[in-house]
């Protein structure tokens, strides 16, 4: 069985958004493909979810602006602008992804003391969503990965499915993600190589 896992294609993080990632709009018509063309059993997304008071937003931090570093948990955080607020428009889905075929969202991002770039679990690694769980109800053998932001929970969420989900075959598809810094994207994609991720473009899973 495989599955596509398309990571927070939302408002907040194409152009107009409160965290653009730049030419992060550009993924939605290559995940539309792989949607209706790529052969997948199963289609689920992740959904950025954070309430209003999420401590990784830049504005709890007094004296800080979003992109400078803070710490939050005990840990180095990046401060972010306040994006993907429950219930806003910026949280949204982007309006052209083809979301009548998607088969599971995993909302993340909820708790405001701790970040959540994974899918699969909050940063510390404590917490983990119910998105591994329902994967391997579904037997998912092999997991295709792609969307916003490749240097960070693209990235994430692949490096977690490797450790969470023994035995599936994991890819990252490059051209379907896009990424907030070119030089992260980079050390993004040889970390995931390194961990076993097979790094792909769509052509080659619409092809097969």
């Amino acid at each position: 069985m495989k599955a596509l896992l398309l990571v927070d294609i939302q408002n907040g993080f194409c152009p107009g958004g409160n965290l653009a990632v730049p030419e992060g709009d550009k993924v939605v018509p290559v995940a539309n493909r792989l949607i209706e063309e790529g052969g997948y059993d199963v289609i689920v997304a992740s959904q950025d979810w954070h309430p209003a008071d999420h401590g990784s937003f830049a504005s709890q931090h007094p004296g800080k602006q979003p992109f400078q570093m803070g710490e939050l948990c005990g840990r180095p955080q990046m401060l972010w602008p306040d994006h993907c607020v429950q219930g806003t428009s910026d949280a949204e889905f982007h309006p052209d992804l083809k979301m009548d075929e998607i088969d599971y969202i995993q909302q993340k991002g909820e708790n405001p003391a701790i970040d959540s770039y994974s899918a699969f679990r909050d940063n510390d690694k404590a917490a983990v969503t119910g998105l591994a769980g329902y994967l391997r109800a579904q037997q998912i053998n092999e997991l295709d990965i792609c969307g916003l932001a490749t240097d960070y929970c693209v990235r994430f969420s692949a490096l977690d499915a490797v450790e969470m989900l023994p035995g599936v075959q994991i890819c990252f598809i490059e051209d379907a993600s896009r990424g907030i810094d070119q030089k992260g994207v980079k050390a993004a994609i040889e970390e995931m190589r390194g961990k076993g991720v097979g790094i792909v473009r769509s052509r080659q899973i619409l092809k097969d």
